[in-house]
């Protein structure tokens, strides 16, 4: 397998897909949040300082995903047709997992934003609730699916 982001002398640039065909391309990823538990209760029951945790990191989620082409160097900029950033709390382990699904029809895949996603939706939970939990751990940030394209579909 080539790396397609490098040219024939090794340097680095944007995949040229302008003779790819357009296709409907769907990726999801996902990732989780590790709290104290008392951190955890009080996101759940919507007591933090900063307000509603959940809420203000589905929009950020929402809106790392549209920005990953100014994050990531080599990434397309492309018309997001869906995206969707949701939350799954986990009792038994104090934790929060993050999904982000999101959807285009283009001649690229949407992996890179659907991982932005995650880690910005992750990350904006951090910030919310450092003041309560300063040892909160992200892990297991991966791209679940993605479906579209010449290579077809991918399942974790």
């Amino acid at each position: 397998m080539e790396f397609t982001h490098f040219d024939e002398a090794g340097n680095a640039r944007m995949v040229d897909v302008s003779e790819k065909g357009e296709t409907v391309r769907v990726a999801a990823a996902e990732g989780r949040i590790s709290m104290s538990h008392d951190c955890f209760e009080k996101v759940l029951a919507g007591q933090m300082a900063k307000g509603d945790v959940l809420g203000v990191a589905r929009i950020a989620g929402i809106m790392g995903a549209k920005k990953a082409d100014e994050l990531i160097p080599l990434c397309h900029k492309l018309n997001l047709t869906g995206l969707s950033v949701d939350f799954e709390p986990d009792t038994a382990s104090d934790s929060i997992l993050a999904r982000c699904t999101v959807k285009t029809t283009g001649k690229t895949g949407v992996e890179m934003e659907a991982l932005t996603g995650v880690q910005v939706a992750l990350l904006t939970i951090y910030d919310m609730c450092k003041a309560v939990d300063k040892g909160m751990i992200m892990s297991d940030i991966h791209l679940v699916s993605k479906s579209g394209g010449k290579s077809g579909d991918w399942h974790a």
